[in-house]
């Protein structure tokens, strides 16, 4: 999941406004922090979602296990030394031609894991927004953070633990994505 883009803009959308505020009202700004992955991760609606992104994939790659198995055994033929000339080339172009199909499916595979990928981490990301906003609008927050991990950009170096409302937003996620 690639959902750099989206945090650096959420980030920065967050602190540009966190500074236009900060400069009417610094003594009422209230911030907090969240681990967006970890929502993802450990609520229901995302433990299913990553179930089902990981069960597409590993239905595609028993596609491919099978693909890679035909032409496993297609090779052991083109190689079979009591074949006549024709007969020999014959098969060098089927494998070939099954090759070719193949490559073709491992990239079309590919695509669609990394697009459906994608759609998940987009739809994801609006609904942890709604999730973060709902708790941030409850407790008061002005602003809430994501503080990234080692995968995707870390911008927070420090935050206290009591301000961290991704447990929160895990419960609000759920209530809100049943």
């Amino acid at each position: 999941m690639n959902g750099r883009n989206w945090i650096v803009a959420g980030v920065a959308q967050v602190l540009m406004a966190w500074a236009a505020y900060s400069a009417q009202a610094a003594d009422h700004i209230k911030v907090a922090m969240m681990d967006q992955q970890q929502v993802v991760e450990r609520s229901v609606a995302g433990k299913r979602a990553l179930e089902e992104l990981k069960s597409y994939s590993t239905t595609r790659q028993k596609i491919i296990d099978s693909d890679d198995q035909e032409l496993k055994e297609l090779e052991k033929g083109v190689q079979d030394t009591s074949l006549s000339e024709d007969a020999r080339k014959e098969k060098q172009e089927h494998f070939r031609v099954k090759l070719e199909a193949y490559q073709r499916r491992i990239q079309d595979f590919n695509r669609e894991v990394q697009e459906k990928q994608r759609s998940m981490v987009a739809e994801y990301a609006q609904k942890i927004q709604a999730a973060a906003s709902a708790v941030a609008q409850k407790e008061g927050y002005t602003a809430v953070i994501d503080r990234g991990s080692e995968t995707t950009v870390k911008i927070v170096v420090y935050s206290h633990p009591s301000i961290d409302l991704t447990e929160q937003i895990i419960k609000e996620f759920d209530r809100q994505n049943k």
